[in-house]
C-alpha cells in the first residue's frame, strides 16, 4: 500500500490539465448496457474507480477495448453474465449504476449491495422503490439486489422523497428504454446527471428538463451506440484551486469549466482569490495573501458540494478568521477533522459542524486517508505544514484523483509517493 511524504512551507503555481469526470464517467460506463452497437468513451480519467467498472464490464462478458489516450469502446452484444459480482462491487458504489441499464435492455440484473467510501448511510431504496414503480421485480437475497421485468419495464411518475444523484441516474437509464412516459421529480441537478443525459440523447434517447429537478422521459424501443467525451472534472478542478489558495500561490487550471462550480468559485473569491476563467480554463491568484475564512453549509447542487467541504475545512485551518463548516449530507464527512487536529488546526466539532479558528501554520505529522475527499484534504493540509507529512492508505485518493503527486510536482510542489 502507498503512502505520500509531502514536504510543506511554500505556495503551489504553474499551469496543470484537468481530467474528465469521474463521477461523469462510471454513469456514462454503465449506459454501455442501453445499446446494441458499440459505444466509444473519451476523456476518461486514469482512475482505481474506472478501472473497476471496466472490469465489472468485462466480467459480465462485455467487450472493453481501451487505448494509451483513455479512449475505450464497449460492445454490450457480447454481453454473458448478468452479475455484477460481489468482489468487484464491493470497493467502488458506482457499480450499483449497471441495475438499471441492465434491467432496461435485458430485463434482468443480479447486482451485489454496493460498498465504497465510509462516509455515511447512502440506501439504495429509492433506486428499488423506482424500478418497481417500472413495473420491475425486486428480490433482495445473500446480499445481492435481484430483479427482473416481464417484457419491457413501464412508464412511471416517480418522486424522490430525497436528492440522489445515484438513483437519478439508475432510474434515467432505466426510463429511456421503457415503454411510454417517465416522469422523475425531485431529481438531483448536477453537471455529472446533465453529462449523463446529454450522453444518452447523443444514443438516441428522447428527454426533456435536462438540468432541472423534474426530468421526462419518452421511452425508445432501442439506442444506437455513439462517440462522447466525459466532461472535466469539477471536483478535481476545485480541489487545485484550494490548494492553491491555502497555500497563497496561482494557477491556471486548462481543459475545465467554470459555469460548473459557480458556488465554489464564489466561496473561493470571499476568501480573497482573484478568479478569471475562459471557456476552457480557470486561473487563481491570492497575490501572496493569506486566504480569509469562510463559512459554508454543503446542499444538493447547485449548492455547495459535499465533495468540496473537507478541502475548504483544510484552507480554512489556516485562514485568517473564524469559519463554520455545516455538512448536510452525509453524516460522517467530517472524520478528517480529527487528523487535522493532529497537524496542530484549531477545529471544534459540535455534531454535523466544524467551527475552524485558523493557525498561521500547521505542523506535518503522520495522518491516514479515511475517505476519497478527506485524502485531498490532506494534501493539502500537508502543503502548508511545517515538516515532512506522510499521507497513508492513499488509494482512497487514487480513486478519485488522477496522477495526483505528478501534477503537484508540476505545480512546484515537494512530494512523493513511496511503497509502504
Amino acid at each position: 500500500m502507498d503512502k505520500l511524504i509531502i514536504s510543506g512551507g511554500g505556495p503551489i503555481s504553474g499551469e496543470i490539465r484537468i481530467s474528465g469526470s469521474k463521477n461523469s464517467a462510471l454513469p456514462i460506463l454503465a449506459s454501455t448496457l442501453l445499446t446494441k452497437t458499440p459505444m466509444c468513451i473519451g476523456n476518461l480519467p486514469h482512475l482505481n474507480d474506472v478501472t473497476t467498472m471496466l472490469a465489472l464490464l468485462r466480467s459480465m462478458g462485455l467487450s472493453v477495448t481501451l487505448n494509451e489516450k483513455m479512449r475505450v469502446e464497449v460492445d454490450a452484444n457480447t454481453i454473458k453474465e448478468y452479475t455484477a459480482p460481489y468482489d468487484l462491487v464491493k470497493t467502488m458504489r458506482a457499480s450499483i449504476l449497471v441495475l438499471g441499464p441492465m434491467l432496461a435492455r435485458f430485463g434482468e440484473a443480479n447486482v451485489s449491495f454496493p460498498g465504497g467510501c465510509a462516509i455515511g448511510s447512502r440506501p439504495v431504496d429509492i433506486h428499488l422503490r423506482g424500478l418497481e414503480a417500472m413495473g420491475a421485480i425486486i428480490d433482495v437475497d445473500e446480499g445481492y439486489i435481484r430483479a427482473k421485468c416481464d417484457g419491457k419495464l413501464k412508464g412511471a411518475h416517480f418522486f424522490m422523497d430525497i436528492v440522489t444523484v445515484g438513483g437519478t441516474e439508475n432510474l434515467l437509464m432505466a426510463a429511456v428504454l421503457a415503454e411510454g412516459k417517465t416522469v422523475l421529480e425531485n431529481a438531483a441537478r448536477e453537471p455529472e446527471i446533465v453529462d449523463l443525459a446529454n450522453c444518452l440523447c447523443a444514443m438516441g434517447a428522447k428527454i426533456e428538463g435536462i438540468g432541472t429537478d423534474t426530468l421526462v422521459i419518452e421511452g425508445v424501443d432501442e439506442l444506437t451506440g455513439c462517440q462522447y467525451d466525459v466532461m472535466p472534472d469539477r471536483i478535481e478542478t476545485g480541489t487545485y484551486l484550494v490548494a492553491a489558495a491555502a497555500t497563497r500561490g496561482q494557477i491556471k487550471l486548462k481543459d475545465t469549466r467554470a459555469d460548473i462550480l459557480e458556488s465554489v468559485l464564489l466561496k473561493l473569491e470571499a476568501a480573497g482569490a482573484h478568479i478569471t476563467s475562459g471557456e476552457d480554463w480557470v486561473a487563481l491568484d491570492m497575490k501572496g495573501k493569506r486566504p480569509k475564512a469562510v463559512s459554508l453549509k454543503t446542499a444538493p447542487y447547485p449548492a455547495f458540494p459535499t465533495d468540496m467541504q473537507a478541502q475548504f475545512t483544510a484552507m480554512n485551518a489556516v485562514a485568517e478568521g473564524v469559519g463554520t463548516v455545516i455538512e448536510t449530507i452525509f453524516e460522517n464527512r467530517l472524520i478528517q477533522i480529527h487528523e487535522l487536529n493532529r497537524m496542530g488546526a484549531d477545529i471544534k466539532l459540535e455534531g454535523n459542524t466544524a467551527i475552524i479558528t485558523g493557525v498561521d501554520r500547521l505542523k506535518a505529522a503522520p495522518v491516514m486517508a479515511t475517505d476519497l475527499r478527506a485524502s485531498a484534504s490532506l494534501v493539502i493540509a500537508a502543503l502548508v505544514a511545517d515538516g515532512d507529512t506522510i499521507v497513508d492508505r492513499i488509494y482512497h485518493i487514487d480513486r478519485g484523483y488522477e496522477c495526483i503527486e505528478e501534477k503537484m510536482q508540476q505545480l512546484g510542489a515537494n512530494i512523493k509517493r513511496v511503497p509502504s
